[in-house]
């Protein structure tokens, strides 16, 4: 192999003395704030002594705090970087000083998009943008798309096979198309990766993993294949993945309000992790020979639900390339690398669930041989993602309930240091959005990027009121289904509905009974034993009785396209779309195809317009 350009030669990494200095500082803080909430929570319970109900309670709560812990310094973290640093990705991680020469390719890269069941038309809209930019560069001989199916629908399979034809007449000459259908789904996705790896991972030095929903510019594909090509260490490089301009209500102020928090975190984890860093399953770049030799999956033995196929790969497969001495990078940039949102709340409890499912899972690989103490770190935190959630299920629970379960004599709570801890508590889950608020209206380039900064306000406000009403459905959801798995309750892997569609009433409170009957209950249970206690309680209780209402509200097709023309909630691609995007039709860049753009006041103005 051709050594790499001067310029694009491997960049020198922190030592190891400094990459332990940050890692150990990073758990210095969150320890110490562990410790801090803690010791606050004892003093809301100590009113009267600490009696069952009270440790109860603490033990909840405690189960909560690492994972708010973590997001609040990354965010911390990636703020300082952002404010401090005219290049804070380079600060981070060495790898984003990589790849920025256009240097020959001497490598080959398998594009790799993983299909199950999804709809044609939209997997080659898709795919097509891609090609269209890819094929017209010289880099493309490097290059071959390879469709690897795990469809079995019958409707489907001839639809899907001429689109793969079709892309091959089209784009074929410059760049190879190849497509291939397993019979079954044997490991899922997964599964489908390492078939391909096992049966033609030789005859490329690297993958770029898509999935179905996924858009990446040839810039940003051309980017990960040179950083992987300059620098043999590398064996997972993660690209920063972001929403694609949407146009239901659901998905655009989700993923507005994952544009705000993302780059802070990644930025934050990014400094700490180093190189064993994340690996999200698509959007990303593989280095093949590892991949192949030390990253199988184990299936998990035993039967029930969080036994045979892992169902979160990803990480699992992240942790055994940091094992095989390979490492694993993030490049936290928000350069040309998008995926589609689940357009329903509906749809994204389904999604949530296969991954709540696949992360329990974790549990029985914390115990591998091998793996880096970060590693087994990664591997819990996933878990106490969706571990949380019936922990705070647990805690609001026990003190609604806490005069049934064992009365106290005077009174069990002091609301001064509780409201106190609240506030804490809450501003530190919502840290890493506000440090890319602060972030944005500090810099003139960001404001734009966003539009019109009034405009970009109403769009945060949205979204904290959003994430504030879907936070205590999703920890229902989370606890109702984690008590499934006991009893052997399964997902299972299947399509997503990808398009934006209309929720009927009916339809959301069947699928949302629990939560309303949840919410109900403790209304009924205020109300009857101290009224006033429905206020302080009012953020839990009120998003579960109003779930259903939530759901059909957030899937409305006419407040999407309200928000679309008014731009509330618009990311960065909506206001300045790439080429790409416009390539693709969105409903959500209608004015930017019929010619109209944002100013930064937030008009709309016709675009030749100086």
């Amino acid at each position: 192999m051709r050594s790499a350009s001067s310029a694009d030669a491997p960049p020198a990494r922190a030592g190891a003395p400094a990459m332990r200095a940050r890692r150990l500082t990073f758990l210095a803080l969150v320890v110490a704030t562990v410790a801090a909430l803690a010791a606050l929570m004892v003093r809301a319970l100590d009113a009267d002594g600490l009696d069952a109900v009270d440790w109860a309670m603490l033990a909840a709560f405690a189960v909560t705090l690492p994972w708010t812990a973590v997001g609040f310094w990354n965010a911390v973290i990636g703020l300082v970087l952002m404010l401090a640093h005219r290049d804070p990705a380079a600060v981070a991680t060495p790898v984003a000083a990589l790849g920025l020469e256009p240097v020959p390719l001497h490598t080959r890269t398998a594009l790799l998009v993983c299909i199950r069941n999804e709809d044609p038309q939209r997997l080659e809209r898709n795919v097509d943008a891609m090609l269209s930019g890819l094929a017209a560069l010289p880099e493309a001989s490097r290059l071959e798309l390879c469709l690897l199916s795990d469809s079995d629908r019958a409707d489907l399979l001839p639809r899907e096979a001429a689109v793969a034809a079709a892309l091959a007449r089209r784009h074929g000459a410059a760049l190879p198309v190849s497509y291939r259908r397993r019979t079954d789904n044997a490991g899922y996705k997964a599964g489908n990766l390492r078939e391909f790896c096992e049966r033609r991972g030789r005859e490329f030095d690297f993958a770029v993993v898509l999935d179905a929903d996924s858009v990446m510019s040839p810039a940003a594909i051309l980017r990960l294949i040179r950083v992987m090509q300059a620098d043999p260490r590398l064996g997972i490089v993660q690209s920063l993945i972001v929403g694609l301009p949407n146009a239901s209500p659901f998905a655009r102020t989700f993923q507005f309000g994952m544009r705000l928090g993302m780059r802070s975190y990644t930025l934050g984890s990014a400094w700490w992790q180093g190189d064993c860093g994340p690996y999200w399953g698509h959007n990303a770049i593989l280095r093949l020979a590892p991949f192949t030799e030390h990253c199988a999956l184990p299936r998990l033995p035993g039967r029930g639900p969080l036994s045979g196929p892992i169902l979160s790969h990803d990480q699992v497969e992240a942790v055994l390339m940091r094992r095989a001495g390979h490492e694993v990078r993030v490049l936290p940039l928000e350069e040309g690398s998008w995926e589609e949102n689940p357009p329903t709340l509906l749809e994204f409890v389904r999604r949530d669930l296969r991954w709540c499912q696949g992360n329990m899972q974790y549990g029985r690989l914390l115990g591998l041989s091998g793996l880096h103490p970060l590693g087994r770190v990664q591997l819990l935190l996933a878990m106490l993602m969706f571990v949380g959630s019936p922990a705070w299920i647990a805690f609001v629970l026990l003190a609604t309930f806490r005069d049934l379960i064992l009365p106290a004599d005077g009174p069990a709570f002091r609301a001064d240091v509780g409201g106190l801890l609240f506030v804490i508590v809450l501003g530190m889950a919502f840290a890493p959005k506000i440090a890319s608020v602060v972030a944005a209206l500090a810099s003139r380039a960001r404001r734009r990027e966003f539009g019109a900064p009034p405009r970009f306000l109403a769009g945060v406000a949205l979204e904290t009121v959003f994430s504030m009403a879907l936070a205590p459905v999703m920890a229902v959801a989370h606890t109702v289904f984690i008590a499934g798995l006991a009893f052997g309750r399964t997902i299972g892997w299947t399509s997503q509905v990808r398009d934006g569609h209309v929720v009927p009433l009916g339809a959301a409170l069947r699928a949302l009974w629990i939560p309303t009957l949840v919410g109900a209950a403790l209304l009924a249970w205020f109300l009857r034993t101290v009224p006033v206690h429905a206020l302080w309680f009012a953020p839990f209780w009120a998003p579960l009785l109003l779930a259903a209402p939530f759901a059909s509200l957030t899937a409305w097709p006419a407040l999407g396209g309200a928000m679309v023309r008014a731009r509330i909630a618009a990311i960065p691609e909506e206001i300045a779309p790439p080429p790409e995007l416009l390539r693709l039709d969105l409903p959500a860049l209608a004015a930017h195809d019929r010619g109209d753009d944002p100013d930064e006041d937030g008009t709309l103005a016709p675009a030749a317009r100086s």
